[in-house]
């Protein structure tokens, strides 16, 4: 990714609204030609009204381009996450978009629960836990509403279908970090 990557906002924001608008039947269009909007990425989009989720969805690993990547992103939080009822028309204008793209993933080492609670960085690690068929991950932006290791790891085990308490051998831990834009922000972080 270009080294100017902090005013990709700018650009990916827009992307996110006009394919959003699109899917829905509000024909929007934006600028598509930056060149490195055809590099692989790896996105989330995450769309909030009143400061409450109203769809996220993601991609963990780049496995197409970022721009093909973020709009299917988009698309698919208005429409297709299945938390939540397809984005209406008139919802539009009350929804704030979010874009974050993430890094490569990290694969934790870790004796036991508490040693790889003890690693985590509240508010810089993204997670992916997996056990079995069990999995769940959490963005860095979910610490802000889970700021203990342990209340983030019960969340993230609950999201997976586990109860909070759980714990064997064989789970795995990711870890990975975003850049993040958000169209009340307009600026990353």
């Amino acid at each position: 990714m270009s080294s100017d990557a902090n005013n990709h906002g700018a650009i990916l924001l827009p992307i996110a609204r006009a394919s959003i608008s699109t899917a829905i039947g509000l024909a929007l269009e934006t600028a598509e030609d930056a060149p490195w909007l055809q590099e692989p990425g790896a996105s989330f989009v995450t769309l909030t009204q009143q400061g409450q989720l109203r769809g996220c969805i993601g991609t963990l690993k780049a496995r197409r381009s970022l721009l093909s990547d973020v709009k299917a992103n988009a698309v698919a939080a208005a429409l297709h996450d299945p938390r939540f009822t397809p984005l209406a028309v008139t919802e539009l204008p009350d929804t704030e978009i979010e874009v974050s793209l993430l890094s490569a993933m990290q694969a934790m080492r870790f004796e036991n629960e508490a040693h790889a609670l003890a690693q985590l960085q509240p508010g810089i690690d993204g997670v992916v836990f997996e056990y079995q068929h069990y999995r769940s991950t959490f963005l860095p932006q979910v610490w802000e509403q889970l700021p203990s290791a342990k209340e983030f790891m019960a969340h993230l085990k609950h999201k997976a279908g586990l109860p909070a308490d759980f714990w064997a051998a064989g789970v795995r831990l990711q870890r990975y970090s975003v850049k993040k834009w958000k169209e009340s922000e307009r600026g990353a972080s």
